[in-house]
């Protein structure tokens, strides 16, 4: 969650100015209506999801509601650091930490959720007999809470490497909200770039190995394979936006080095199409393409 304004702030070497009042204004508004309008769709969807029992007692909605309540929180947190930083420059550490904790495991939950999801779809058209069993709701919960554990284990121990190596002095300062403010030591950002392309080989894996068994697997004509597949597909576009998260800083460098007049302006342009609109894709996915969520949805609407 690299950006905003900051005289002390670089990008690619290139020293980041200070927006103007009115540029500083248009831009939180533009990132505070867009976080509150997704945040609004997505609590929609998930308070459809509570008020109907034949959501909550099927794994896969579970699991889509999962992940909505993932983005909500990713996205309230991206809004609420975007805000801060322009109304207070700096930030204390162990405050900026917090939040960037909390956005660094939400973050890593989404691809890990696709991951699940794409099984699951798998598992209902490949296995029908048997998805029953496999798939309750029980495991569901605890496939949940396996996820925010493998997600808890690759983003905990920065707090502790930094807790060990940085000075009480720095602890008890004020920096500029970003990652790499809090996070300095070099061995951050080579542990983070190995366990993202790890975890993202992974979930690659996992959609092409569901997505080549239910196409080869399932009947052609079977519409339920058919949806399957574009479910997948849908999944793997997640991914990829997912992925744009962690090149962002090279685009922003390639741009920059391009326009190194717009810097400011490239960096809230990227932060924008990479970090919130990718988060309405989730309720298409699920929300408003799935026949009986869909249904369920309209009648919440016109009630």
């Amino acid at each position: 969650m690299d950006r905003l304004r900051s005289e002390r702030n670089t990008t690619g070497g290139t020293s980041v100015g200070r927006d103007t009042l009115s540029t500083a204004v248009i831009k939180n508004v533009i990132t505070v209506a867009l976080c509150i309008s997704i945040n609004y769709i997505n609590g929609t969807l998930v308070h459809t999801f509570t008020r109907h029992q034949i959501f909550y007692m099927n794994p896969r909605y579970i699991l889509f509601i999962h992940l909505v309540i993932n983005d909500m929180i990713l996205l309230t947190l991206f809004g609420f650091i975007f805000v801060l930083t322009y109304i207070m420059l700096d930030m204390s550490v162990p405050f900026c930490t917090l939040l960037l904790i909390m956005a660094l495991l939400t973050d890593l939950n989404t691809p890990l959720t696709l991951a699940v999801l794409a099984m699951e779809c798998y598992i209902a058209i490949c296995f029908p007999l048997h998805h029953v069993q496999i798939c309750t709701v029980q495991k569901t919960y605890l496939v949940i809470g396996l996820i925010w554990l493998i997600s808890g284990l690759t983003v905990l121990p920065d707090l502790f490497v930094m807790l060990g190596t940085e000075s009480h002095e720095f602890l008890h300062s004020r920096v500029f909200c970003v990652s790499t403010t809090v996070f300095r030591n070099p061995y951050f950002k080579e542990k983070r770039d190995g366990s993202n392309s790890i975890f993202l080989v992974l979930v690659w894996l996992v959609l092409f190995y569901t997505y080549f068994n239910i196409l080869f697997a399932a009947k052609a004509a079977s519409l339920d394979a058919k949806k399957g597949r574009n479910t997948v597909i849908l999944h793997g576009f997640q991914l990829v936006l997912c992925m744009l998260t962690y090149v962002s800083h090279l685009v922003i460098i390639g741009l920059t080095n391009l326009l190194p007049a717009a810097v400011l302006a490239i960096r809230f342009t990227v932060s924008v199409f990479i970090s919130i609109l990718p988060r309405l894709i989730s309720p298409i996915v699920y929300g408003l393409r799935d026949k009986t969520f869909r249904k369920y949805l309209k009648r919440h609407l016109l009630c």
